[in-house]
């Protein structure tokens, strides 16, 4: 299902159910549909301007993370990562996936033709010592340090890592994707885990956007570009977010608010965590309270630990 035909179906579910729609990682991401976000702007408008309650969340970056195994065509994965990987070994097989990673399927995101190429595509982590050095490289360097075929490289490298290789794929625009992120209606999100720069969590190559998503916001965004002023971008991180989910009492500061509170210098904050280098904090940070605790000061950990489980309005006692 394409871009536009699954914001169709959201918005029409959304209208039959008579319940909010939030499309999580608004963009355009293939190459043959890039430019196009206008048109995917205008279709959500047009919904909002019925009354609909639909909105959507972006992130600062052109790339997605996912896994090399993304490329293998849905029928090899049937059955599972081991049957898979049986037929990864199959010469027959494999020719016949190199096909349609070539020809594509109907109906199927094709990874290997949405990017436009193997040298954008980040091989973000292996667990095979041979391919270590790859680590944070592109696929294409891979694959020239190898030589043969491209594809042979691809299923080659699968088998030795098991089926899976953490992969970013640079799928999208910056041109359709700052124009998504400067609508009224999108919200910003990181879409990463917790992370650090050190220990086993420094030794992997997460997207950047797990340690510079915020700040590379205010300081591109607002300070460098001005495409969207301090106070709108603070919104969208914020209570843009936490009204998304039913949190009341989160997300702004006001008298009986839980005091969540970031202090940074609109002059100096950036993010500096790059897909290259991506375990890396960002600057302009000093202070950061959780509940109203002081949890970062001046750059450093307090050792404080206030954080509480956020759960929303659809939460049972007793599930999980």
């Amino acid at each position: 299902m394409g871009v536009f035909e699954a914001v169709g179906e959201a918005i029409e579910i959304g209208r039959r159910a008579d319940i909010p729609v939030d499309i999580i990682h608004l963009k355009i991401a293939h190459k043959d549909l890039w430019g196009r976000m206008p048109e995917l702007v205008e279709k959500i408008e047009a919904a909002r301007a019925e009354g609909l309650n639909i909105q959507a969340n972006v992130y600062p970056y052109t790339a997605g993370q996912n896994d090399l195994v993304a490329l293998i065509p849905p029928w090899a994965l049937d059955g599972g990562r081991g049957k898979m990987l049986e037929r990864l070994r199959d010469p027959a097989l494999r020719q016949r996936m190199r096909r349609d990673l070539l020809n594509g399927i109907e109906g199927w995101y094709n990874h290997y033709t949405a990017p436009g190429g193997w040298d954008r595509m980040l091989l973000v982590s292996f667990t095979q010592p041979q391919n270590e050095p790859f680590q944070g490289k592109y696929m294409n360097e891979l694959i020239e340090s190898r030589g043969g075929d491209g594809f042979d490289v691809l299923f080659d490298v699968l088998l030795e890592e098991g089926g899976s290789v953490p992969t970013v794929y640079f799928h999208h625009t910056e041109p359709d994707m700052q124009l998504a992120l400067k609508q009224a209606w999108t919200s910003i999100g990181s879409d990463g885990e917790a992370v650090s720069t050190e220990g086993v969590l420094g030794e992997q190559n997460p997207h950047p956007r797990y340690y510079g998503t915020f700040p590379r916001v205010l300081g591109r965004y607002v300070r460098e570009l001005g495409l969207l002023t301090l106070e709108q971008a603070v919104h969208k991180m914020t209570e843009l977010n936490a009204k998304k989910v039913g949190f009341q009492l989160r997300g702004r500061i006001a008298k009986g608010s839980w005091a969540d509170i970031t202090l940074f210098d609109p002059k100096t904050v950036i993010d500096r965590a790059t897909f290259e280098q991506p375990n890396q904090y960002p600057e302009g940070i000093e202070y950061v309270l959780v509940n109203g605790r002081v949890v970062l000061e001046q750059g450093r950990h307090t050792g404080e630990r206030p954080g509480k489980v956020l759960r929303g309005p659809g939460f049972k006692k007793g599930s999980p």
